[in-house]
């Protein structure tokens, strides 16, 4: 599976970003391109060889340099100012936020996107969002009603947020309780994720007998084919549907056989119970199935169960599907280097499996032993053809192909913003690599998969857009879709998003292992815990319990080239 594509239908909102940040909110984010747009989005950023050359590109003397980082004027702090402590730190630890202090006045979240104002006004610009179940801390007195009946509250660090139907003061409330299941940032994925393999119903509660009867009438042939599957059957990933378990994995015939008792059923489910409408599908109170799940879908979960020898998952917006339906997903495993700990420059990162050490002898090279796949190789610095093609030395005397392993230098002209001492991401779609800089100084190195057009044109394929960007928005995780004809997708939950132009972003893909190599429909695909670490390196900030934040001039810029 790969990213989604951009959205033909939003090709109009390109020209007016502006405006549309004031409007009412789509629920979905469109995919990868440049006619989508993320809801919300604050205002219009800044904008502005063949893997062969020994350093990175410097910046054209044409491209435009992102503007300065002004204070804000409303509600938020000076860019770079620490809005809490690190979650992340590039190494992977974490350090999960601690929860409100109890007894301290709270407010809660009990819509998917919740926003926050930078002023007690719903025509402020959105600095950030909270998902359903977040419950943060907040000044206890009133802050205004424009736009709001139900009235603003300061939330902390920053911000306001309306009362009304994406927020409540009652912390007991039936979706703060059943979304109480927060995303997990310790881990590369934040939640339970799969992979729709057939398609089936989604459920307002735990389907009866004749419930399934009824609406999977093949369910006996489905359930054959299930547990013959090794790719997806009875005995694969059970420990990703036992992610927030402390059981051991049960076997497969457990797995089928098991009955258990109403203490292992989410209690919003328990004795023929309706999820709370959270997804806003259920319209009337009988009602059992609510929707269909394709194999176009990738979904999250934050509950995993099982009910009469049948497992089901909870979807983050609260549907019950049965989980026979979806192949667990790991994620990748890959992540990047730090630069300066793990190794130094020169280096090379192997971007393509199969690639050979090879030694000297003579005038031959000769083979000696495979290279591990997106490992990084101490190099000397020197370099040098072979049978027409560019090879590295290692520290280890040996010599590595450039088609399999690109060379990773520092920047050879440093940016005005390096010299600036900004954060920025130096991304080469030649050599399909990432590099974090801190000022001058380069921290973090990777690979990616970018638009698997290549340096065509943005406008007109499926290739990344290049120039000088800023990140204005960030997600730990939101929908990504596509209705293109003949292309339908809908991957929910895609983790660490971080837009920096239009429907551009950087985020990570659960759903493939190609790092290293162009795959996406544009946007810039990173492993799973690389998009993690680097969610929480740049800026804007997201505060301690919220799920998202926003801001227009200041994020961290990103500078694309070829």
């Amino acid at each position: 599976m790969d990213t989604p594509p951009r959205s033909r239908a939003a090709a109009t909102l390109a020209a007016s970003r502006r405006a549309f940040a004031l409007l009412a909110l789509a629920a979905l984010l469109p995919g990868c391109g440049q006619s989508g747009s993320a809801p919300d989005a604050p205002s219009e950023p800044p904008g502005p060889g063949d893997g062969q050359k020994p350093a990175a590109a410097a910046p054209s003397a044409a491209a435009s340099a992102p503007p300065a980082s002004p204070a804000p004027a409303e509600d938020e702090p000076p860019p770079g100012q620490p809005v809490g402590p690190p979650i992340v730190a590039l190494s992977g630890v974490a350090t999960p936020p601690a929860p409100p202090p109890e007894g301290s006045p709270r407010l809660a979240s009990i819509s998917m996107l919740t926003r926050v104002y930078a002023r007690p006004s719903t025509d402020a610009k959105r600095v950030g969002f909270l998902r359903a179940g977040a419950i943060v801390e907040m000044d206890p007195e009133p802050a205004g009603t424009a736009g709001c009946p139900g009235g603003f509250r300061k939330i902390k660090p920053f911000g306001y947020v309306c009362l009304g139907p994406d927020a409540t003061l009652d912390l007991d409330h039936e979706i703060v309780r059943a979304a109480s299941r927060r995303p997990d940032v310790t881990h590369k994925l934040p939640y339970m994720y799969g992979v729709v393999t057939r398609g089936g119903p989604a459920y307002a509660r735990i389907p009866t007998e004749d419930d399934v009867a009824r609406h999977e009438p093949s369910l006996q042939k489905h359930l054959d084919r299930w547990a013959k599957d090794e790719k997806s059957g009875a005995t694969y990933g059970l420990d990703v549907w036992l992610k927030w378990h402390t059981e051991p994995a049960p076997t497969a015939l457990d797995a089928l056989a098991q009955r258990v008792t109403d203490r292992d059923i989410p209690w919003f489910l328990r004795d023929g119970r309706r999820a709370p409408n959270l997804s806003g599908l259920i319209k009337t109170d009988d009602a059992v199935k609510i929707d269909e799940v394709s194999r176009r879908n990738g979904m999250a979960f934050i509950e995993s169960f099982l009910h009469e020898g049948r497992r089901y998952n909870v979807t983050t917006d609260l549907r019950v599907v049965p989980a026979d339906r979806f192949r667990p997903i790991r994620g990748s495993d890959f992540h990047g280097v730090e630069i300066g700990k793990d190794i130094d420059f020169p280096f090379a990162l192997v971007r393509r499996a199969g690639g050979k050490r090879w030694r000297v002898e003579g005038k031959k090279l000769v083979d000696g032993g495979e290279l591990e796949w997106r490992s990084a190789v101490p190099l000397t610095g020197k370099q040098q053809f072979f049978g027409g093609k560019l090879h590295y030395e290692t520290k280890d005397g040996d010599w590595v192909d450039d088609r399999h392993a690109g060379r990773i230098d520092p920047a050879k002209k440093m940016p005005a913003w390096g010299k600036n001492g900004e954060k920025w991401l130096d991304v080469s779609l030649t050599k399909q690599v990432l590099v974090a800089y801190e000022g001058t100084k380069p921290v973090y190195a990777t690979l990616i998969s970018s638009g698997e057009a290549g340096l065509e044109d943005h406008e007109s394929s499926t290739a990344t857009k290049r120039g000088i960007f800023r990140i204005h928005t960030k997600y730990i995780s939101i929908t990504m879709d596509s209705d293109a004809v003949g292309e339908e997708f809908e991957l929910r939950d895609v983790p660490y998003v971080q837009y920096f132009e239009e429907g551009y972003a950087l985020h990570g893909a659960y759903w493939h292992d190609k790092f290293g190599r162009p795959k996406s429909h544009g946007c810039i695909n990173l492993s799973p815990e690389d998009a993690r670490r680097l969610f929480f390196w740049t800026e804007p900030a997201v505060p301690p319990g919220w799920h998202g934040a926003a801001r227009s001039l200041t994020g961290t810029v990103v500078f694309v080239h070829p």
